[in-house]
């Protein structure tokens, strides 16, 4: 199958199949003239790897998941669930910081309301005392 092929049947763009070829994620033959040529279980496994891109995983992490597509060792079955368990718990890490971050651009948000309304806590503050912008 030729790569405009593939990226018909997975929805992924040619460009994306080089980079994923790239990164080791699948595999092609060459033609004479260069062309590349996928076998069709490339389809089901660009279909996988789009999957993993749309999890939040990295070219990385998706080379360290993909063994256990290719094996029946329970060993790599396991490290496989590890990596996928320990990406999970980053992403959820990375969802609390950017609330954490949020919540205090929300407090610096309503302090500035408060200061451009003159309702601070004590009392009306002069020009210059505190963080606002005013168009």
């Amino acid at each position: 199958m030729r790569i405009g092929e593939v990226a018909r049947l997975t929805g992924a763009s040619a460009r994306s199949l080089r980079y994923y070829e790239q990164q080791g994620l699948i595999r092609s033959a060459r033609s004479g003239g260069g062309q590349r040529h996928y076998a069709a279980t490339e389809v089901a496994r660009v279909r996988l790897i789009r999957r993993l891109f749309d999890a939040g995983l990295g070219s990385k992490v998706i080379a360290q998941l993909l063994p256990c597509v290719d094996s029946d060792d329970t060993d790599v079955h396991e490290e496989a669930f590890g990596t996928m368990v320990r990406e999970r718990d980053r992403l959820t890490a990375d969802i609390t910081r950017l609330v954490e971050t949020r919540d205090s651009l929300n407090a610096l948000i309503d302090a500035n309301a408060r200061h451009r309304l003159g309702e601070d806590r004590h009392g009306p503050r002069p020009p210059g005392d505190g963080l606002h912008c005013e168009a």
